[in-house]
């Protein structure tokens, strides 16, 4: 078993960390904002007042921090992880971050002899609590190998990438498709309503047909047909807007670095900015249906 420092006790670090302390590993949480370390306290996790304190002996270091700046702010900063942890220690970034940063900090960790992995993760909050992530893990296979059994702790499926940075990519790519699905799926039920088709049917018909994806038979963002989806407890996240326009507009910098046409996700982020700015950023994404069916509760 391993000393872990985990840095970032958020909604998604916070029980990402205590699955790890139940698997039997020595875990020291640590987060900049004190009512996440409280909690983290209440919840029976051992927390440290400070990041020097958190590393101190770790052999491993997992970050879940909310974006780029922050992750490159942990690691780089003069009193930041690189300068702290010994040579040999493992790192390990669940963060969802862009592209560059990932391997920015991946470079300055390898000069500073630490093993690394970006390990972004999908399944939400739920996920985390249940310990069954998805993990996307780019990083050199010896790397991998040794982060391996400390992120099956935390979720149920781990895949890796490939080298640097591509744990980001797949992270990004994922989730522009799963934006633009949702959106498809909240236009295809707000027609079926105009249309006269009840929404059970449709999905009856279309979870067994071409239209079945996730975001339709996992995630159903019509109150029914999926009891366990964020539709039928007032669209309580789950996923927030934020969250998918963060990943969206990740898709969208991507997108014009590497000269790649995104249409349909530049649509959606665009979508997706407009129903935050319209004060829905904390509701679970699935809810910009009331935007697209035109409920008048924006």
């Amino acid at each position: 078993m391993s000393r872990v420092a985990f840095i970032g006790l958020g909604n998604m670090g916070g029980p990402m960390a205590r699955n790890l302390a139940r698997a039997g590993h020595e875990v020291i949480g640590f987060d900049l904002a004190p009512p996440a370390r409280e909690r983290a306290r209440a919840s029976g996790l051992q927390v440290a007042d400070s990041l020097a304190t958190a590393l101190e002996k770790a052999e491993t270091v997992i970050t879940m921090l909310p974006a780029g700046p922050e992750v490159r702010d942990a690691y780089l900063a003069p009193e930041g992880i690189l300068a702290r942890v010994a040579p040999g220690s493992l790192l390990i970034d669940s963060s969802t971050i862009d592209v560059d940063s990932a391997r920015l900090v991946h470079r300055h960790a390898a000069e500073r002899g630490c093993a690394m992995v970006d390990a972004p993760v999908s399944g939400g909050v739920a996920g985390a609590e249940a310990a069954t992530l998805t993990f996307m893990v780019g990083g050199e296979e010896a790397a991998f190998a040794r982060a391996r059994p400390l992120l099956e702790a935390m979720g149920r499926t781990v895949v890796h990438a490939g080298p640097a940075g591509t744990g980001q990519a797949a992270k990004i790519c994922n989730n522009l498709m799963l934006g633009i699905q949702m959106i498809s799926v909240c236009e295809a039920f707000a027609l079926a309503e105009r249309l006269g088709l009840a929404a059970d049917k449709l999905f009856e018909i279309a979870s067994r047909s071409s239209g079945q994806c996730w975001s339709l038979t996992s995630y159903c963002p019509v109150p029914g047909p999926v009891p366990t989806a964020p539709s039928n407890r007032d669209y309580q996240p789950g996923f927030t807007v934020a969250m998918m326009l963060k990943d969206l507009r990740l898709a969208q910098e991507s997108a014009i670095r590497t000269q790649s046409a995104t249409p349909l996700g530049g649509l959606a982020c665009h979508l997706y900015a407009l129903f935050a700015n319209a004060g829905h950023e904390g509701l679970d994404f699935s809810a910009i249906i009331k935007m697209i069916a035109g409920e008048g509760k924006l």
